[in-house]
């Protein structure tokens, strides 16, 4: 195999910190370098010279955005795109739905979320926002320490049942048979 580059761009420190903990794993295989890229604080013009960057070192790349309140996955890829001045495709962005606190909780099974202190029994996390998550970190751990506690019991086949844009990113991402630019 020759040296293949993927990015994966993210919006933040939870988000990298995620992806990785339980994403980064799957694409060592296939790829001799994955390197993670802030776009959040950056503006639409550098958005769109890094996306030309790696299209001209033929690398390839994943965008993750949460839906936060936009009505459909649509709406919130095209939001994306116009946020990198057009440059990035469409097929190259996935969404987390509702944010990636719902993807940490997704893969806790019910020992490891009482282990870490969440009786509540929690079936889907497609719905949960920053503000659910957060009022389940207990009391006096920072929020850091809970989302590394949480990587470190993650469960990726209970997270794929719990959170339905959690098991589509994994059945086309990171699923060994799938290639991220196909």
């Amino acid at each position: 195999m020759g040296y293949k580059l993927l990015f994966i761009l993210i919006e933040g420190n939870d988000d990298e910190r995620f992806f990785k903990g339980v994403v980064e794993s799957s694409f060592q295989e296939r790829y001799s370098a994955i390197q993670f890229w802030k776009y959040a604080d950056k503006n639409k013009k550098v958005r769109a010279n890094f996306i030309k960057s790696i299209n001209a070192m033929k690398a390839d790349y994943i965008c993750i955005g949460d839906i936060d309140d936009f009505p459909c996955i649509t709406a919130r890829k095209e939001k994306i795109t116009d946020g990198f001045d057009k440059q990035i495709t469409v097929d190259r962005i996935a969404i987390v739905i509702k944010e990636i606190e719902g993807w940490y909780l997704a893969g806790l099974d019910e020992t490891a979320s009482k282990m870490l202190g969440i009786n509540k029994k929690i079936k889907t996390t497609d719905n949960v926002i920053k503000e659910h998550f957060n009022q389940l970190i207990p009391r006096g751990m920072p929020r850091s320490v809970f989302m590394r506690k949480i990587l470190e019991n993650y469960d990726v086949g209970v997270a794929e049942g719990k959170n339905k844009s959690f098991g589509y990113f994994r059945d086309k991402w990171m699923n060994d048979r799938n290639k991220a630019r196909n």
